[in-house]
């Protein structure tokens, strides 16, 4: 591997913030931001990201990049929760292994968003439509391992109807955030959009150095409750998303041109969602152990992919 794409991401200060979370918990410091800004700053960046993803998709020629890489995107979004969920359900119950399948076939937007900011180093060029591959492939996700869960644990164990279950993912907050943002980037006035440039633009990288601190700090506090869980999900938690990542860098030489868009879309296959699952699994799923998803794709998964994950994955892109 190259070393200066290790060295480029690990002093990205967005990162060295992250870190700064975790060594602050570390030394049991009372460092903490403030419930209602994380949430304000979790809302501006999905925000920030949707619309400047719909302007740049308003530019954008809706060529086989665009259709191959959406398709791409819901085929992962599918397919990566049946066959994880197959792996866990060796090891767990059928309703942490369906909470943990939808987690890993989901999303993380802010591994996404650092993904961004990783290329922006790099002076890597992306698509904005790939902000709808990531949008698009919340919903399904969630809906595969609800449905898992469903068929294997049994109708009557507590679970929301299918009916249920599909309105809750599409209603999600952040899959309706993302997605209006995106169209709202899309349809309006370019002149206008200018207007709000600043705020989209300007204090982006600001806010996501701090929202990474908030991420630094929680994931600092879900590694003593996760490894109690045993080994099995720590490394379920590297090594599938590795796998996922690596192999989408190789496969998606296939069909796509631009290798901004590749390694994007491996980010996408290798991250899992600590946001809009777990909000949708306590609502469905009562019996599935947040302490136990949760950490994984946050305190293991997340860190994995922002420090070692991305130069792997735009390694193998740029070798293939």
């Amino acid at each position: 591997m190259d070393l200066h794409l290790l060295i480029d991401n690990l002093t990205n200060p967005a990162l060295l913030f992250f870190f700064l979370g975790l060594f602050a918990v570390q030394l049991k410091s009372d460092l903490a931001i403030p419930e209602n800004s994380s949430k304000f700053i979790s809302i501006y960046l999905l925000f920030s990201i949707g619309f400047k993803g719909g302007q740049e998709l308003s530019h954008s020629e809706f060529d086989s990049e665009v259709w191959y890489a959406l398709a791409a995107g819901l085929l992962l979004a599918v397919s990566v929760p049946l066959y994880t969920f197959l792996v866990l359900k060796r090891k767990l119950s059928v309703e942490n292994a369906g909470a943990i399948a939808a987690s890993y076939g989901s999303v993380s937007a802010v591994t996404f968003i650092t993904a961004i900011s990783f290329l922006n180093v790099e002076s890597m060029e992306y698509g904005g439509h790939m902000v709808a591959v990531m949008a698009f492939m919340e919903a399904p996700s969630i809906i595969v391992g609800m449905a898992l869960i469903y068929f294997f644990a049994g109708k009557n164990n507590g679970i929301m109807s299918f009916g249920q279950i599909l309105k809750h993912s599409i209603t999600n907050g952040s899959v309706l955030l993302i997605l209006g943002s995106l169209l709202i980037g899309f349809i309006s006035n370019e002149e206008q959009a200018r207007g709000i440039e600043p705020f989209t633009t300007d204090i982006f990288k600001g806010f996501l150095a701090i929202f990474l601190l908030d991420m630094g700090i929680a994931s600092g506090k879900g590694l003593a409750t996760f490894f109690k869980n045993g080994w099995f999900t720590f490394w379920f938690a590297i090594i599938i998303p590795l796998i996922n990542g690596s192999l989408m860098a190789i496969l998606s030489g296939l069909f796509l041109d631009v290798d901004g868009n590749r390694f994007l879309l491996s980010i996408l296959a290798a991250s899992a969602s600590y946001i809009a699952v777990p909000a949708a699994m306590r609502m469905v799923v009562p019996k599935a152990n947040p302490s136990l998803y949760i950490p994984m794709a946050l305190a293991v998964t997340f860190p994995f992919n922002i420090t070692l994950g991305m130069p792997i994955y735009l390694y193998i892109i740029q070798c293939c």
